[in-house]
């Protein structure tokens, strides 16, 4: 009996060791075609700051609350900035009228020119007259038949007629003069009505500022300061994380990294719940190497140069899920490299779901904080 024993014994162990054999050369191989890197979810914040300085009047929002884009959030005290639109509507009346009251004295001006231009011609026509009558009086005292005097007298005349006629012109020149001049007080007036209506239009904008509306959809993180605060210009209100825009950044070895290609499929396991499977898609590759992070550890302690990597959830994704999405969580993130290889069984979607991947019935407690 003793001689069946041995050999079935050993035939047992060389069982044992083919299948431990087996089963350690399934798990060097279960995962390849895929790489990971440890990481975090993270996504898109944006502030929400003043464009000036003043006092917080209202805060319209809590932390938490998820806001549309559009939606208003907070106002700013406007009680200087209404007086400085009243002080502007008041200059630009101001200069309504100055340009009114302009344009009136250039018509005055231009009438003044036109009489000066009608002296003018009085003038040149007496000239004229004079003219020919000195030269009758100047053929008549040639023929004897008129005195020195009278062609004394007609000599005189022509010589104030001429006076005359220079003075009409300078006057008709001085007019002239006096219409350009009612002209550009015109176009300064009309320069300091726009100016005004410049500033009302700055005001405005200015009211319009301080009105703080949501630049995008997301959910308040935080609520950096209090109704009552004064704040510099550029000073920050509120902080919005973009639902929509989430990612986890990880890092991967050099040699590996090579072998990812931006729009390549991701499977996101998180920490907390390594049963939902999360699909990304790799939006982003540094092109530069850096040392490793301390939060981040790799399986090659050697590897001190990594190359940041960013996988991207789809929004679509994410619109669906909004209530569950939280940042900070640690997880893992699974590339597929090799497109002709299936994803591993704990990385697989549930047929026909595109969402946030597998969610069982019963682990909806691990699912209301998935991300």
């Amino acid at each position: 009996m003793k001689k069946y024993i041995l050999p079935t014994v050993l035939a047992a162990i060389a069982l044992a060791s083919a299948g431990y054999a087996w089963n350690r050369w399934q798990s060097s191989h279960a995962h390849d075609g895929l790489i990971s890197g440890n990481g975090r979810i993270e996504a898109t914040e944006v502030d929400v700051a003043t464009v000036f300085a003043g006092r917080v009047a209202k805060i319209l929002v809590d932390e938490g609350d998820m806001v549309t884009a559009g939606q208003k959030l907070a106002f700013m005290q406007i009680d200087s900035l209404q007086a400085q639109r009243q002080e502007a509507e008041a200059e630009h009346t101001r200069a309504t009228h100055a340009v009114t009251s302009a344009r009136a004295q250039v018509v005055l001006r231009e009438s003044e020119y036109a009489s000066m231009q009608a002296n003018i011609a009085l003038r040149d026509a007496e000239l004229d007259a004079a003219e020919r009558r000195l030269a009758r009086s100047q053929t008549l005292s040639r023929e004897g038949a008129s005195s020195e005097q009278e062609l004394d007298d007609d000599s005189a005349r022509v010589r104030g007629a001429q006076a005359a006629l220079q003075a009409a012109r300078s006057q008709a020149s001085a007019a002239f003069a006096g219409v350009e001049a009612a002209q550009a007080q015109v176009v300064g007036m009309e320069s300091a009505t726009e100016a005004a209506l410049a500033t009302i239009q700055r005001v405005d904008a200015a009211i319009q500022d301080s009105l703080l509306t949501a630049p995008r959809s997301g959910r308040v993180q935080f609520r950096l300061v209090q109704p009552g605060e004064v704040i510099a210009a550029g000073g920050k209100l509120l902080n919005l994380i973009d639902l929509t825009d989430v990612y986890i950044n990880f890092f991967l070895p050099e040699v590996e990294s090579a072998r990812v290609r931006l729009g390549s499929e991701v499977r996101i396991l998180l920490d907390i719940a390594p049963d939902i499977v999360i699909p990304a898609a790799v939006s982003f590759i540094s092109s530069t190497a850096q040392f490793t992070p301390k939060t981040v550890e790799t399986a090659a302690e050697r590897q001190k140069l990594m190359f940041k990597v960013k996988a991207r959830i789809a929004p679509e994704v994410l619109q669906r899920h909004l209530a569950q999405v939280k940042t900070g969580l640690a997880g893992v993130a699974w590339i597929k490299v090799d497109p002709d290889r299936d994803w591993p069984a704990h990385l697989q979607l549930p047929a026909g779901q595109s969402g946030i991947g597998a969610m069982p019935a019963n682990s909806h407690s691990a699912s209301d904080s998935a991300l």
